[in-house]
């Protein structure tokens, strides 16, 4: 299959793209799903499921959220996990004198 390219406009070219573009994603799904099939009856073969083979579940379990260990003491609805940026009422707390193991729950 041969597409002249020069002979096309920008519009023409930019819909070719679009669809082009659907047209992979629609591929890669399907080609995943045909993957994941023959693997399930490769594992079936010998008497076992894909999921027993590679550990995990097909639909990953979500994280959890971390348990949160500072509570701000103006407001009991806002805490902190302790984990990535302190929010803006820990460090208030913290530049108006206060220890952080004041905020814990």
């Amino acid at each position: 299959m041969s597409i002249d390219l020069t002979a096309m406009s920008r519009k023409e070219l930019l819909e070719l793209k679009s669809g082009i573009d659907v047209a992979l994603k629609e591929a890669e799904l399907r080609e995943r799903s045909e993957a994941i099939k023959a693997a399930e009856e490769a594992a079936a073969k010998y008497g076992f499921s894909l999921e027993e083979i590679t550990g995990s579940a097909k639909s990953a379990v979500k994280k959890q959220k971390a348990a949160a260990k500072y509570r701000n003491p103006s407001n009991p609805d806002e805490t902190w996990s302790g984990r990535g940026r302190k929010p803006h009422w820990v460090h208030a707390a913290l530049t108006s004198g206060k220890d952080i193991s004041e905020l814990e729950i």
